[in-house]
Order: C-alpha cells, then sequence, then structure tokens
C-alpha cells in the first residue's frame, strides 16, 4: 500500500482527494494536515466524510510514500524550503509554484502530454485546471505542428474554482444567477499552456487570447476554442483520436458535450467541428478532479507504476 500524506486537506483540493483516495485499491490514507483544523474530525469540515475516521492535525508522519500539497499557491514552494522529507518520499503539488520551467526539479504532471517523465519523476507539478482543459483541446493539433494562427478561447469555470475561501466574487450571492468576465488575455494559466505547445511545436508563436469567465454553477470547465485549420474536418478528427489512443481519460466526442456529462470524474471530452476555414474545439473536464486532484492521483499512479485508472473510475453526476 502506499501510504499518503495531504498538506492542506481542509480545501477543496483536499477533500476531493480523501474523496478519491478512500476507495483507492493501492493507497491508504496516513495524515490529513491543517494548520486551522487541528484535532478537529475530518467531517467538521467535509460533512459527507463522516464515516472516515480520520482527524486534522499539524503534525508531519515520517511513514508516508507520497505527499500532496494543496496548500495554495505561493505555499507550497515555503513547504519546500522550510521541511525536509524522507529522499523516498515523492511530493505532487497543486499550486502553481512549479508549474514553469526552473531551478527546480519538479516534472509537469500532464500525462497526456508527458507520461514516461512523471513515471521517472520524484516531484511532480499538477497542471491548473483552465490549462489542462485547454491544453488537451490544443495537444493534437501542435504535435501535428499544425497550428499556424492564432487560438482564440472562451472558458468558463465553476465557484470551485475560487476556493473554499469566501470572495466577494465567489459566494452564492453573488454568483447565483451571474456571470462575469476576469483576468482577460493574462491569466496565469497561459504561461503553462504555452510551454506545453512549445515541447510539441517548437516553431509555436502564435498568440493565445484567453477570455476566463466565472459561471453560476459550482463546478465544471467548459472551454470554447477556434483557430484557422486547413485540413478537413475528418483529418483532424484523426489526428485527435490517434493522439489520445493510449489515454484512457480523454475522449472524443461526435455530439455538442454538456458539463453534466463529466462532472465527478476524472475524464475530459472534446468535440471537433470545422466551420468553414476554422476548426472548433469544445472542451469539458471537473475543474476539482482532472483539473485538480484526479489528475494529482492519476499522476502517483503513473510514479508507483500503477494502472492508469486505479481509483479513478469515477461515476458522472447525470441529473
Amino acid at each position: 500500500m502506499i501510504n499518503v500524506g495531504i498538506f492542506g486537506a481542509a480545501g477543496y483540493t483536499g477533500g476531493e482527494l480523501l474523496r478519491i483516495l478512500r476507495s483507492h485499491p493501492d493507497a491508504e490514507i496516513d495524515f490529513i494536515h491543517s494548520q486551522s483544523q487541528v484535532d478537529k474530525h475530518v467531517a467538521e469540515v467535509h460533512q459527507d466524510l463522516f464515516d472516515l475516521d480520520l482527524r486534522f492535525t499539524d503534525q508531519i508522519s515520517s511513514s508516508v510514500n507520497v505527499v500532496f500539497l494543496c496548500m495554495g499557491h505561493g505555499r507550497s514552494s515555503e513547504f519546500m524550503s522550510e521541511h525536509a522529507l524522507g529522499k523516498d518520499v515523492r511530493i505532487i503539488d497543486l499550486s502553481h509554484d512549479f508549474r514553469i520551467k526552473g531551478s527546480h526539479d519538479f516534472v509537469y504532471g500532464l500525462p497526456e502530454l508527458q507520461k514516461q517523465a512523471i513515471a521517472a519523476a520524484k516531484y511532480i507539478a499538477n497542471p491548473g485546471c483552465f490549462a489542462t482543459g485547454i491544453q488537451l483541446a490544443l495537444l493534437p493539433l501542435a504535435d501535428a505542428q499544425e497550428i499556424t494562427d492564432d487560438i482564440h478561447i472562451t472558458a468558463m469555470t465553476g465557484s470551485t474554482g475560487a476556493g473554499q475561501k469566501p470572495t466577494p466574487t465567489g459566494h452564492f450571492s453573488w454568483r447565483n444567477n451571474n456571470i462575469s468576465v476576469y483576468k482577460a488575455f493574462k491569466h496565469q494559466h497561459l504561461a503553462e499552456i504555452k510551454q506545453s505547445l512549445l515541447t510539441l511545436q517548437p516553431e509555436f508563436n502564435s498568440a493565445l487570447h484567453f477570455v476566463p469567465m466565472r459561471g453560476n454553477f459550482t463546478r465544471g470547465i467548459l472551454a470554447s476554442i477556434y483557430t484557422q485549420y486547413e485540413a478537413s474536418e475528418d483529418i483532424a478528427i484523426n489526428v485527435y483520436k490517434s493522439y489520445y489512443g493510449d489515454h484512457p481519460f480523454v475522449h472524443i466526442t461526435d455530439t455538442n458535450p454538456n458539463l453534466k456529462q463529466v462532472v465527478n470524474t476524472n475524464t475530459v471530452l472534446l468535440h471537433i467541428k470545422k466551420h468553414r476555414d476554422l476548426l472548433h474545439i469544445i472542451s469539458i473536464s471537473d475543474n476539482l478532479i482532472k483539473g485538480a486532484a484526479g489528475q494529482a492521483v492519476q499522476n502517483m499512479n503513473l510514479m508507483f507504476g500503477l494502472p492508469e485508472q486505479a481509483g479513478l473510475q469515477l461515476k458522472p453526476v447525470g441529473f
């Protein structure tokens, strides 16, 4: 069994990790760490986990094989500088601190981009939620060297994307019956998206025009993406099916998808359609699972040589 520790276990992504890992056939939760909820039973924070016999702690166990860092942006780099875990302990960070290549040992954890590097890594930087859905919509084109023009992206995320702490634009009264644009053309996930596209298409120099939106729903991301494309729709679909043939969580659908098909799963659905000289890709995913906790578990599975889908055969909500 893989012994797991979770730092920042009181937040949304920490809670999703608990829900997934409690049923994982090869993992056991060793400790759940929180500075603000010490000694509280897990159900006092995550009310649905009333039958999980765990309490939050501010202590670090030495018996873990892997830790997940869910502490928020900026906190993970502090953690790495202040703590020395065992030399064999793997780390999967869910913040943006190590996603961009630099003077660190973290591997960018998008399995559909670099599965072999993840399997050999000790430290993983889990991708961002918007970045995951958008990259999965574009990687096959980049791999085929077929991004030749600017890319236009409009994407909407649910309120859980803003985290558990209430904010002026995150609480129910503001979000209900309301949508808004934020961080237009300057969202922080643009850097990691471009980094990945350059990995596959080194000559990529097109602009990424990204308009993110806050939705009046709880979870999920729908991204609508288009760019100039010369080949036919059938050729494009074959490019996508070929690229994702060995990737179990990405599926190409012939029908216009909706969020309820993927919410509560690690699945991404892509719908590809040609309109005159434009290729339109719709990408839908769950921001808390494939966009965060589920992808982190997928990375853990790869790091420990487990089946990639272990613990991640999750049911969508449907209704």
